[in-house]
């Protein structure tokens, strides 16, 4: 058989990563011009900039307005330590892990926290745990979107609205591309380089009222470092939520955070954001009907990100290699893409199952996803026939 043509039509942006992701559309770095660089970013014009990403990002997202929102030190990473850290202990916690960013919550609430009284639900990659194990009396920890696994929560039914627990949520890969019920969660975390493709180091922390109450009754077990204090004297520390940032930020950083937030806001603001995300999960997902190599990881369509969108190879020039094989050929696949300039970063994560991950959030234009599928055919047919 023959192999497909070398495609002509390339995409514009090739820029595909899952983290940090691309720019909006448009960008160039004449939009740090206006950077305060140099300043500190506890003078007035440095914290006015601080306040106006929080401010902002509360009017995209529609945060209910008793909901606190700080910017946090060291991305999602520190956002979710930092609530692990100071909210957990008084209750039971169930932890849900589909894939390694869940797990490494896992890691942190058993091995580094030691909490006695623990449960784990876990699924494999391209599935959801049984959330009707969830216990309502008892604290949460989840992901929304799996961003290795692309498979995310569909909504937040299974949440108790009267429950008696705290609910954690990572949400980096999620928010500003899907809907979150605010109502249901008492802990967003998410981070600056994912979804509006941020620079990266900086985190965001929402809090609601419930949590706040939580702060000010716990005082945990365990030494905190100040990275990771959000409060003082069994108060809430109301400066970390008014652009009283614990550690110093970048600058550069937060101007490219305001280009990001000024650019969804031009564009129709969230409902656009997540319609934008929605237009390339359909793009790829037309393509994978027809595909004979690739299929979604996550098979059921109800739990598919539209954010991190995660592909395996199905072709029996791949599943009846060893799994060294296999690693190596979809490797060999997304590098190939990378060398001809059509397509970087698109490997799957390193613990996740071989195959390839497209970033499909709104900084992402859909013709260049669609641009991309011939590509994908072609390349896989250059590694199926070595």
């Amino acid at each position: 058989m023959s192999l497909p043509a070398r495609p002509t039509v390339r995409p514009n942006t090739v820029n595909f990563s899952s983290g940090p992701c691309a720019k909006p559309p448009g960008w160039s770095l004449d939009r740090l011009s206006g950077a305060l660089v140099g300043r500190s970013h506890r003078a007035k014009p440095g914290h006015a900039r601080l306040r106006d990403v929080i401010d902002r990002s509360r009017a995209l997202l529609g945060m209910p307005a008793e909901w606190r929102l700080g910017i946090v030190p060291a991305s999602d990473t520190g956002a979710v330590e930092m609530a692990l850290w100071s909210l957990l202990g008084p209750r039971g916690v169930d932890m849900l892990a589909w894939e390694n960013f869940g797990e490494g919550w896992v890691t942190d609430v058993v091995k580094q926290l030691k909490l006695k009284d623990v449960r784990v639900f876990r699924a494999d990659y391209g599935l959801l745990p049984d959330v009707t194990q969830v216990d309502p009396t008892r604290d949460v920890v989840f992901t929304w979107n799996g961003t290795t696994s692309g498979v995310r929560m569909p909504d937040g039914d299974w949440i108790a609205a009267d429950r008696e627990g705290l609910v954690v949520c990572d949400a980096t890969s999620a928010v500003f591309a899907m809907e979150l019920p605010w109502d249901k969660l008492d802990v967003v975390t998410w981070s600056w380089q994912k979804v509006l493709g941020g620079e990266g180091a900086h985190g965001m922390l929402a809090v609601s009222p419930r949590a706040v109450e939580r702060l000010h009754a716990h005082t945990p077990a365990w030494p905190l470092p100040k990275i990771f204090r959000l409060t003082s004297g069994g108060k809430l520390i109301e400066g970390l939520f008014t652009g009283e940032t614990i550690n110093t930020p970048s600058m550069l950083a937060v101007e490219d955070q305001l280009a990001a937030l000024a650019w969804a806001e031009s564009i129709g603001g969230l409902p656009v954001l997540i319609a934008r995300s929605q237009a390339n999960l359909k793009v790829i997902a037309e393509w994978v009907a027809a595909s004979s190599w690739a299929a979604f990881l996550a098979e059921t369509p109800a739990i598919r990100s539209s954010t991190s969108i995660c592909l395996k190879i199905v072709a029996p020039w791949f599943t009846t290699r060893d799994p060294a094989a296999q690693a190596a050929t979809a490797k060999a696949l997304a590098a190939l893409l990378d060398r001809e300039g059509v397509a970087h970063d698109i490997g799957a994560y390193r613990d996740a199952p071989p195959g390839v991950r497209l970033w499909g959030g709104g900084t992402v234009e859909t013709a260049d996803l669609a641009a991309l599928c011939p590509w994908l055919d072609w390349a896989a047919a250059q590694v199926a026939a070595h």
